[in-house]
């Protein structure tokens, strides 16, 4: 009978998966919690949705931080692109104090949700390229 290279017990699961699910977990209540405690009518606010999109990229961009600790090769976020979310995500929130036409103010959320859409993806591109050559 061949034997296992690997010395830990089957049922085992690695320190670094266990942080991530608990990380996710903690994540999803967050997102559980808002959604619970906000009136119907907030969700037609594109600052609601911008917040939500946000919550997502912070658990992609967490993942990231953890998997990069277990292996050795890193997937580097797009920076510039993060930055131009967050810069858009600012001048939806402040949109009220500076005057800002609605339709500028709405062009600006969607352009912060797309921001940390497309930047999500390609991290999650990477991890899934690091995983097909490590097979």
């Amino acid at each position: 009978m061949p034997t296992s290279t690997n010395d830990s017990p089957p049922n085992s699961v690695p320190s670094a998966r266990r942080k991530t699910v608990i990380a996710s977990g903690l994540l999803c209540g967050a997102l559980a919690l808002i959604v619970t405690f906000t009136s119907r009518r907030a969700f037609f606010s594109p600052m609601a949705i911008v917040i939500v999109a946000a919550i997502g990229a912070a658990a992609v961009l967490l993942q990231l931080r953890l998997r990069n600790r277990k292996t050795g090769a890193a997937v580097q976020p797009p920076l510039l692109l993060n930055l131009l979310g967050i810069a858009c995500a600012l001048g939806t929130l402040f949109a009220d104090r500076f005057s800002v036409r609605p339709q500028l103010a709405l062009a600006l959320a969607f352009a912060a949700i797309g921001c940390f859409a497309v930047s999500s993806a390609m991290i999650l591109h990477g991890f899934r390229k690091q995983r097909m050559r490590s097979k």
